[in-house]
């Protein structure tokens, strides 16, 4: 077996693999084995595959003979898909879902299945049926939710990079408390076919890479129009790659008022605040802008969220697939007893939240004020965009935090966030990329980057030309 670097980019596997440093299976058992090593104490990994006949990959395309891991909510045809949940253990998914058919195009290897709060539900990775995922920085501490499995997975260098699901900062703030990059790309620009629903109008699909070169390769690969996604966007797909080494002199980057007040820990904003410097020493122009209704993001999302939660998962009744409780004996008790059993906490507090959200008298209160504030952040938004190219601020108020230290305060862990739930709301591109550590904690501190709609281009130019200074 020869002698594979640690910390491989996809850049320098494809190079490997191209110089045959290297081959591709080699490649691939290279990191089964370090997952096989090394996963026991991370759980960044609920299934590890084989590399047999269902998994031959093509030896062309962009991504040809690279390894990597996919968050559990996202299906591959023949494999088990648990979303992190119990209900959902014996799972098996009848077809790949898009974003998969398009790696498997463009000759991707798939390590496995990572770990994830359960139906992508949480901050912290700590909700999984299947046990915490820890942060491989500090095996005391999380790694952030609910992408924290595949976040860990790249940060441990278990995969070249992976794909998570981003519903209200669930790329963002593992990628930034892991210290690596994290892409959540425009609504609509990406299929969800094929991913385990959360709430359908903010979910969505993004890679999880080392460098930002690799997030603009893998976008590359997942974008387009897809007839089994009626949400998805008829637009050219660029190559995101093309323009990220031209110079972002003159660009106007905006910095929100609203994004530095209470509750931003003093070690994060020192951190951010050196990074917007470093932004206008690139030749950035800085813009101080206001994004009147940011304070009310939050609770708009943990009103809509669960609303369209408690609608999806009423699928999972015991009956259909999924977990049935063999203690049941009516109908009725079927169901009760399935979700009741299936369902971990979380879950049954956002369904539960839902339900009431839009019951009877509760749902002009309560979800149509809801659905009101997210047109208000989408039209801070438009109105910041007049004046600026990009949008910069912390992508977490916090560093990594301990195990089990917010596990019994869900709005603490709520809390973690606050700066990313508005980019879902108004179905904005978001990019998180590592800005130095903590001056206290010593952990990885993320810089947010938010662009205009179906602006990835700009986004990752900025992104790029940053993490190079």
């Amino acid at each position: 077996m020869p002698e594979i670097p640690k910390g491989l980019t996809i850049k320098e596997a494809r190079e490997g693999l191209d110089r045959r440093d290297f081959s591709a299976s080699e490649l691939f058992e290279h990191y089964k084995t370090r997952i096989e090593t090394q996963n026991p104490e991370l759980n960044a990994y609920l299934t590890i595959f084989d590399k047999d006949s269902s998994f031959k990959f093509q030896d062309t395309g962009s991504l040809a003979g690279i390894p990597c891991a996919i968050k559990d909510n996202i299906l591959i045809e023949g494999t088990v898909a648990t979303a992190g949940s119990k209900i959902l253990e014996n799972y098996i998914s009848a077809y790949d879902a898009t974003v998969i058919k398009k790696l498997r195009a463009a000759g991707a290897q798939f390590l496995g299945k990572t770990n994830m709060d359960e139906f992508a539900m949480g901050t912290s990775t700590e909700n999984s049926a299947y046990g915490p995922t820890k942060n491989p920085l500090d095996l005391t501490l999380v790694p952030g939710g609910s992408s924290g499995g595949s976040a860990a997975a790249v940060a441990a260098d278990l995969a070249i990079f992976a794909l998570g699901a981003d519903t209200g900062g669930s790329i963002r703030q593992p990628a930034s408390m892991c210290g690596i990059v994290g892409l959540k790309p425009t609504y609509g620009r990406v299929s969800r076919h094929g991913l385990i629903a959360m709430a359908s109008s903010f979910d969505q699909i993004g890679p999880l890479t080392k460098i930002v070169y690799d997030a603009a390769l893998v976008l590359n690969t997942l974008c387009g129009k897809d007839i089994f996604d009626s949400t998805t966007v008829d637009k050219p797909v660029p190559d995101f790659t093309a323009k990220l080494d031209l110079s972002i002199k003159g660009l106007k980057v905006g910095v929100p008022k609203e994004f530095f007040g209470t509750g931003l820990s003093a070690e994060v904003e020192e951190s951010i605040r050196g990074a917007i410097k470093q932004l206008e020493t690139l030749g950035c122009k800085l813009v101080d802008i206001s994004l009147p209704n940011f304070e009310y993001g939050l609770a708009a999302y943990y009103i809509a969220v669960p609303s369209e939660i408690s609608a999806n998962l009423a699928r999972f009744d015991g009956i259909r697939y999924g977990y049935s409780s063999p203690n049941a004996k009516t109908l009725l008790d079927t169901y009760v007893q399935s979700r009741s059993e299936g369902f971990g906490p979380e879950p049954k507090r956002r369904i539960m939240l839902g339900t009431y959200a839009l019951s009877s008298g509760y749902y002009d209160a309560y979800y149509l004020k809801a659905q009101k504030v997210r047109a208000l952040i989408k039209k801070d938004f438009d109105q910041a965009f007049k004046q600026v190219d990009v949008i910069v601020g912390p992508t977490s108020p916090n560093t990594a935090f301990k195990l089990g230290e917010k596990v019994s305060d869900p709005l603490a862990l709520y809390l973690e966030d606050i700066y990313t739930v508005p980019v879902n709301l108004a179905g904005l591109p978001g990019i998180s990329v590592p800005c130095g550590l903590g001056s206290k904690s010593k952990m990885p501190v993320g810089l947010q980057i938010i662009g205009k709609l179906f602006d990835e281009e700009t986004l990752l130019r900025v992104a790029h030309q940053f993490e190079k200074s």
